[in-house]
């Protein structure tokens, strides 16, 4: 389906903010929470940070990323936080937009399907000025990239470079593991995260912000 590549991303966002379709018409079991969409859509942001779904205390304040992980992601991105927080120059559409509850082990549960579904591509059609694509976890990855992820989460992106030459669906996407401090022990055991491209997300970052 096309979608209007000139939709006011103000009045779109306004729109997805008062969706329900999780709680009222879900595919499968419904939302275990009152639904509470948290992204950040943009009309002259060149920057997409594209995440899996909020947590719990992104849901509590209605503000993405507003935990440890938030700040792990601002330091990767070398974003202050009124930067990252400026839908002018940052845009987020995480897969979910709701926080998904949590599984049996005390995780958060995998974005709901219906999100994608029903807004993805028409928020995206909204936001063609996107030069950059921060692919957050598997499911942005899979989403986003032309050509398919690879079969892990860690083989997608230590093929970050084909990953970014590749041109993605949308636009060019870099993809990233998941900030949270619960992945500080694949940052270990991948250093060239680190050394490699750490600094090239900070560079492009710098030139789009």
């Amino acid at each position: 389906m096309a979608f209007a590549a000139d939709e006011d991303p103000a009045a779109l966002y306004r729109t997805i903010r008062d969706c329900r379709i999780c709680r009222d018409a879900p595919v499968g079991p419904p939302l275990p929470v009152e639904p509470n969409p948290v992204l950040a859509l943009s009309g002259t942001a060149k920057l997409l940070i594209a995440g899996q779904a909020p947590g719990n205390l992104a849901d509590r304040s209605t503000t993405p990323f507003n935990d440890p992980s938030g700040v792990r992601l601002r330091e990767w991105l070398g974003l202050a936080t009124e930067t990252f927080y400026d839908p002018a120059k940052v845009a987020i559409l995480p897969m979910g937009f709701c926080f998904p509850g949590t599984d049996p082990k005390g995780g958060d549960r995998p974005p709901r399907i219906e999100c994608r579904n029903a807004w993805h591509d028409r928020a995206m059609a909204a936001m063609p000025q996107i030069e950059l694509i921060l692919a957050i976890g598997q499911h942005a990855q899979r989403f986003h990239i032309a050509s398919g992820a690879g079969r892990t989460l860690t083989e997608t992106v230590a093929n970050w470079r084909a990953v970014l030459a590749d041109g993605g669906r949308h636009a060019p996407v870099l993809p990233l593991p998941h900030p949270s401090w619960r992945n500080s022990g694949w940052l270990k055991r991948h250093p060239w995260f680190g050394e490699e491209l750490l600094p090239e997300l900070r560079q492009r970052v710098a030139d789009l912000v």
